[in-house]
């Protein structure tokens, strides 16, 4: 095989189709967008449009409410904390607090704070202390032997 031989695969290139050019393309005069009406001309956006009629989106109920100053928070699983006491990337001696939890990697921002799920198991003592928490993780922590501390989360002034 030389230089001058190499090919794509059948089938793996296609043609683009040149529209407006001439009689000869077979795409010539109209361009593939037949004879008159609206969508035969440029600039037409035809989406929702239902006639005017009024459009589905626009009959159908507004429902629901999305608060405007709502916490959203950052979540940790049990178990991934496990995982990283494990590979020795948290000190399961010290307190374990978001800071920390950041410096590991294991959050990347604490957004209005951090809280903490009750996936996965717990088999170190640990002492934790983060914004919140679910009542199944405090009930891991402790059963394990340790202590998940919630704190409230500090306002600005």
């Amino acid at each position: 095989m030389k230089l001058h031989e190499l090919r794509d695969n059948d089938g793996a290139t296609k043609k683009k189709k040149r529209i407006g050019r001439g009689p000869g393309s077979g795409m010539g005069k109209t361009g593939g967008r037949g004879i008159k009406g609206q969508k035969s001309r440029s600039g037409v956006a035809i989406k929702g449009f239902e006639g005017g009629q009024m459009p589905l989106y626009q009959r159908l109920p507004k429902r629901g409410f999305t608060k405007p100053n709502r916490k959203e928070y950052s979540v940790v699983n049990l178990g991934l904390i496990q995982k990283f006491i494990d590979a020795d990337k948290l000190d399961a001696g010290k307190t374990i607090t978001e800071d920390a939890l950041i410096e590991a990697g294991l959050v990347r921002r604490k957004l209005d704070g951090v809280r903490v799920l009750c996936k996965g198991d717990v088999t170190s003592k640990l002492t934790i202390e983060v914004t919140g928490a679910s009542k199944s993780a405090v009930e891991a922590v402790e059963k394990a032997g340790g202590k998940l501390t919630v704190t409230s989360a500090e306002k600005p002034e």
